[in-house]
């Protein structure tokens, strides 16, 4: 085989599978990529936002975690509430006991 039958070899290939693709032969251009057509640019594009999404969202709940450690635990107000007013005077032993129980 000389140069010339490779070359119409190739090109036959090229026709054959650009009729089976439906498409022309791809020449480098100024057109889009052939991949960016409806299969492997969109799924790449959607799996490359869920990857960012998931990044984005697992640093935002690691930060709010790391935030929560750092408070101190809530007191039972209404039980602190209740112990200044016995220390200060203002209810009487009585008076504490029975709220005590009320409120566990």
């Amino acid at each position: 085989m000389n140069a010339i039958e490779v070359a119409l070899e190739l090109r036959q290939d090229d026709l054959f599978l650009s009729l089976l693709t439906l498409q022309g032969p791809y020449e480098w251009g100024w057109r889009m990529h052939p991949m960016w057509g409806w299969g492997w640019g969109i799924g790449m594009t959607a799996m490359m936002l869920l990857f960012w999404g998931v990044v984005i969202l697992a640093g935002v709940a690691g930060v709010r975690w790391f935030i929560g450690q750092s408070k101190p635990p809530r007191a039972d107000s209404a039980m602190e509430i209740l112990r200044e007013r016995f220390a200060s005077g203002e209810i009487d032993k009585d008076e504490f006991e029975t709220k005590k129980r009320e409120l566990s």
